[in-house]
């Protein structure tokens, strides 16, 4: 099962597995300039509340993302492998 990178919780990893149709190029394009590739493990280091962006490591590599985008990121939950 593949739920969007937003879903995923504090301290939870996953695999990336693709990316949402709707999501436009040159998000795509960036997301994986930064390595956001399918097949990469992500992980949630902090998930404040309020909706403020969540940050994500990928490729040892921190980044922020709000839910907008990272909504368009589908990933499969380790405990689901």
């Amino acid at each position: 099962m593949t739920v969007s990178l937003w879903m995923l919780t504090r301290g939870q990893r996953g695999a990336i597995d693709s990316f949402d149709e709707a999501l436009q190029d040159e998000y795509r394009i960036r997301l994986m300039e930064l390595g956001f590739h399918p097949g990469e493990t992500v992980s949630c280091l902090q998930a404040p509340a309020l909706g403020a962006p969540k940050v994500y490591r990928v490729a040892n590599t921190v980044f922020s993302l709000d839910d907008e985008v990272a909504g368009y990121v589908r990933v499969r939950p380790e405990d689901d492998a």
